[in-house]
């Protein structure tokens, strides 16, 4: 690396001063971010087995070395996008009724879960979870951390309202908001919701965690 010299009044020379890096030695966010994007654009095409750098790079419109300066597997990869998710998390709904809460969270959930590229990475990485503990760990966290974030919210919202009462499971809580959905969506993979479904179901687990 090149660095610049120079002498004080006294003669005497002080510590070298570095240049700041440029070009490829600096990290592009937008580049990074397109990689991201290519992750899952490759879950969805070709599933976690059968993706590769190579395919990732191709989609991000980068060389391979952009990918691998960043993360260096594809198991790494997929980790850090899988886990970023749950960081990311929903938006709290706060209508200030429990049933319009949950409504509103259902319609968001419902959305994001059918979307064509979640509806096909989700199972490949549930089905790859079961062989590998840490996309197994990635997949729990990036599920059940960001679903539970917001509905701890929910829920709590309720019972400052007096909608619920201060000594509820908060697990089991938890298991009544968000199990029916993803049952729903993402294990029997439910081709299409009952009319009225989304509706019925917050009116039900409303129902339900008021009798906790």
């Amino acid at each position: 690396m090149l660095v610049r010299m120079t002498t004080n009044a006294d003669g005497h020379q002080p510590r070298p001063r570095r240049r700041a890096p440029a070009g490829a030695a600096v990290l592009r966010a937008d580049v990074t971010e397109a990689i991201r994007a290519a992750v899952f654009e490759e879950l969805a095409a070709v599933g976690y087995a059968r993706m590769s750098i190579e395919g990732i790079a191709r989609r991000a419109g980068v060389g391979k070395t952009a990918v691998y300066r960043r993360w260096r597997s594809k198991l790494h990869l997929v980790l850090d996008v899988v886990s970023a998710i749950a960081v990311q998390g929903l938006p709290a709904p706060d209508t200030g009724s429990l049933e319009s809460d949950l409504r509103l969270l259902y319609e968001v959930t419902s959305r994001a879960l059918r979307h064509p590229v979640a509806s096909q990475i989700l199972p490949d990485l549930q089905a790859e979870a079961a062989r590998n503990p840490e996309i197994a760990d990635a997949v729990q966290k990036a599920l059940r951390e960001g679903q539970e974030g917001v509905a701890s919210k929910i829920v709590a919202a309720a019972e400052q309202r007096g909608e619920v009462g201060s000594g509820y499971d908060h697990d089991l809580a938890l298991d009544l908001i968000s199990g029916p959905l993803y049952w729903r969506s993402v294990v029997i993979r439910s081709p299409k919701l009952p009319k009225g479904y989304l509706a019925s179901l917050a009116r039900s687990t409303a129902a339900a965690l008021k009798a906790l």
